[in-house]
Formats: C-alpha cells, structure tokens, sequence
C-alpha cells in the first residue's frame, strides 16, 4: 500500500504540471493548424504500451535520471522514483486530453467578456477558463490518480522487482505497488502448468 501511494504521488507530480501546461496551451494559445498536429500526438501517446514504458523507465530513466541525480547505485537495479516518473509519462496524455475537453467546453463568451474587460490572454485563463473548467479538471485528476494506481507493468519491469511486503517510504528505494504485488504473486497451479 505504502509503495503504491508513492508512486502514485511521484507520478502525479511528473503528470498534472505537464498534463495540465499543455492542456493550456492546446486550448488557450495554440493556432488551429499546430493544434490540429498536436492533439492526434497527443492520443497516439495515450496509446503506448505499459510494458514499453516500463521498459523505458528501467533502461533510461533509472541510470540516466534517477542514477546520476542521486547517485550511480541508486539507478541500477530500479526504485520507486524511476517507477513513478514512467508511470507519470504514460498519465500525462490522459491528464492533457481530459483536461483539454474541459476547458474547451468552457464558453466563449466568457473568454471574450473577459478581454473586453482588458485582461490578458493568460489572465483570462487563470483567473476566468480555470475555475470555470474546475470541475472537468478535478475529474481528469480523479482519472490520473486512477489509471496511476492500477498501473502494474511500468512499476512491475522498473521499481526493482522487491519481494512483496517491503516497506519503504523512500522513493529511492525498491518496492512493488499492490497491482505489481499481485503480479509478481500470479505464478498459476499445477493443474494449470500440466494443461
């Protein structure tokens, strides 16, 4: 449980300012033309594997990130950091579209009121589209923090692989979530190998 609220914070850290920023953008200052290029991206990464971002996680983020920010040995074998950046990787697209639809939903009228009042482009998306949005927001959030602790792969192939019931609150540390637990866990029977 305790390793599956780890990662699941660091993963969010890495996925709601990244989901949310380019939401913002894709939304609020993108041109037609680079939004029209940028949105189907968008989907397309939505769509990649778990088990390729595991891997990407294991291979490139644990010795690359994780290794050199905080020391060599803690990125050869995987951690709880390295395990949460993958898992936020593969949140941000659902954070980004989710969030998008919301604030495109958002009418705009209030966007135009809020110019003819003489405010900014970036202040009528604080202070105006944001709030009017919160609640297609909060859900791409609740979606986020779904699909990031039932995440079993990513955490799977790149937390380090710990034997079930380790209990560390250190992200640099190896650990399973509850989902990788059970995984790790699902060996099958012998009824089942002899069929």
């Amino acid at each position: 449980v305790m390793s599956s609220l780890v990662v699941t914070g660091i993963a969010m850290l890495v996925a709601v300012p990244l989901g949310l920023g380019a939401a913002i953008y894709l939304s609020e200052f993108a041109r037609p033309r680079i939004r029209a290029t940028l949105k189907p991206v968008l989907e397309v990464l939505a769509g990649v594997p778990s088990v390729v971002l595991g891997f990407f996680a294991l291979g490139w983020i644990a010795p690359n990130v994780v290794g050199r920010i905080f020391g060599e040995e803690n990125g050869r074998s995987g951690s709880m950091l390295a395990a949460g950046i993958g898992v936020g990787i593969l949140t941000i697209p659902l954070v980004a579209s989710v969030s998008e639809d919301a604030m495109r939903a958002v009418p705009r009228a209030l966007r135009e009121a809020s110019a003819g009042l003489g405010a900014r482009r970036m202040t009528t998306t604080v202070k105006v589209v944001l709030p009017a949005a919160v609640s297609g927001l909060v859900a791409a959030f609740i979606l986020a923090v779904s699909r990031a602790i039932g995440e079993t792969m990513v955490v799977f192939i790149a937390a380090g692989a710990a034997t079930v019931g380790n209990f560390s609150t250190n992200p640099l540390d190896s650990g399973l979530t509850m989902t990788a637990g059970m995984a790790s866990l699902a060996t099958g029977t012998e009824s089942v190998k002899g069929a």
